[in-house]
């Protein structure tokens, strides 16, 4: 069994069939399990994002122009429902109606050939083609990412962006790493931290050695003179490859926006970037946040200073300027992980959703990590991770399927518990870096 279990996870072709397979069954079983239970597989996110692709294509009655922003809580851009407009066909057909359930799925496949390319690169990591095929398969057998996606959580795409992005970045594919990081934060506002890390990574002597590995040169180009003054230092900031990257990326973020702008108007600014600003979700919330979320719910009082509001601050100053400063020039990859491991754990709304965000890192992170240096450390993590998990899920079924109140001590010490070991893994990830 062990045997086969490594011949299936160290090829390619066994890994995706059996990844392949996985969510096959996942999706059978989703489509059993609606039809049969009081308890729906499908998440209530794939109604609302089939619903706005609805709306995308055939205007509501009481509406005069289509729009995806008629169906109340879409929060996301319109190119996600366009790109479900196979659902809309055949209304009533589950064929059709589950087929953005198959493109998630297919999305997470996707991301681990990327993955796998990654690691087999002769940037980072170096892997065999089997090595990197029992690290991928870390996301690709994962059936917490399968039943994510095949729910119908869009966040596989994301995966395969931030990927495609990463493959990008090492292979110094510089233009097409602008394209991905513009289209990355217009599809889904989060991936914008990632900028500063790509940017502070992406040094002259960086890229000359980066294009020396990726042509196979083995006469090194002399480091450029370093700088001496302020000036100097700005100068040589400015690096050709910096000024691509940010001009691409900035270019398609706006082109995007400005066509969306255009058709869809303010509805599409207020609910695709504005609403994350100031909004307060408080169900099935993670974070340490949820009991103060739901107590703001219920104040009417727009005027006073809001937790919502500034509880950006922690997390974006360690995701965006503390964790890329200290890591992004040692390990790239470990320092994405670190940055998204930190927005997930420090924002005000966390779901399981958002723990796709940095398990697609994960398989990057591994080879070289503490983790695996130390089993002992490594399967400690995992089971507080998974076991305060657990503590918040048994306080949150009590509240929302039985009804009974467990905001506090249960719910909030549970949240904060989750918040502890998620804030001690960090500082494993950080103290890799090293």
């Amino acid at each position: 069994m062990a045997s086969l279990l490594k011949a299936v996870v160290s090829r390619p072709v066994p890994l995706f069939a059996a990844a392949t397979v996985l969510r096959a069954a996942m999706l059978v079983y989703g489509l059993w399990q609606d039809a049969n239970s009081p308890l729906k597989y499908t998440d209530i996110d794939y109604l609302v994002f089939t619903d706005a692709a609805r709306f995308a294509f055939s205007p509501a009655p009481s509406t005069a122009a289509a729009s995806p922003y008629t169906r109340e809580t879409y929060r996301y851009t319109p190119l996600l429902a366009w790109m479900l407009y196979p659902t809309t066909w055949q209304p009533g057909s589950v064929f059709w109606f589950s087929s953005g359930k198959a493109l998630f799925a297919a999305a997470d496949l996707l991301a681990g050939y990327l993955i796998i390319q990654v690691l087999r690169g002769p940037h980072v990591r170096m892997l065999s083609v089997e090595r990197a095929c029992r690290y991928a398969s870390i996301w690709l057998l994962n059936p917490m990412v399968a039943a994510i996606s095949t729910r119908g959580s869009s966040e596989g795409l994301l995966g395969v962006m931030v990927m495609a992005l990463m493959w990008a970045v090492l292979e110094k594919r510089v233009a097409l790493a602008g394209v991905l990081l513009g289209l990355s934060v217009h599809f889904k506002i989060y991936p914008f931290i990632y900028a500063p890390a790509i940017v502070w990574w992406m040094d002259a002597d960086q890229m000359v050695r980066r294009t020396q590995a990726r042509k196979g040169k083995g006469k090194e180009t002399p480091s450029p003179e370093q700088p001496t003054g302020l000036l100097d230092h700005v100068v040589a900031f400015a690096t050709p490859d910096r000024i691509t990257l940010t001009v691409i990326s900035l270019a398609t973020f706006l082109s995007l926006n400005f066509v969306m702008y255009a058709r869809y108007g303010m509805p599409f600014v207020t609910h695709t970037f504005l609403h994350h600003v100031t909004r307060i979700d408080h169900r099935h919330n993670f974070s340490p946040y949820n009991i103060l979320l739901y107590l703001n719910s219920a104040d009417p009082n727009p005027a006073s200073l809001k937790v919502e509001s500034v509880a950006f601050v922690p997390q974006l100053l360690l995701s965006t300027v503390l964790i890329p400063l200290v890591g992004a020039k040692k390990d790239l990859p470990t320092t994405m992980l670190a940055q998204t491991f930190a927005f997930v754990t420090f924002n005000k709304v966390c779901t399981s959703q958002y723990f796709l965000w940095y398990m697609v890192f994960l398989p990057l992170y591994l080879p070289n990590s503490s983790l695996l240096r130390h089993p002992r450390l490594g399967l400690s993590a995992l089971a507080l991770w998974v076991a305060t998990q657990g503590m918040w899920l048994q306080q949150a079924y009590q509240l929302e399927f039985l009804g009974q109140s467990t905001f506090f001590p249960g719910l909030w010490a549970a949240s904060l518990a989750f918040f502890l070991v998620n804030c001690w893994i960090l500082g494993i990830f950080v103290g890799d870096l090293d």
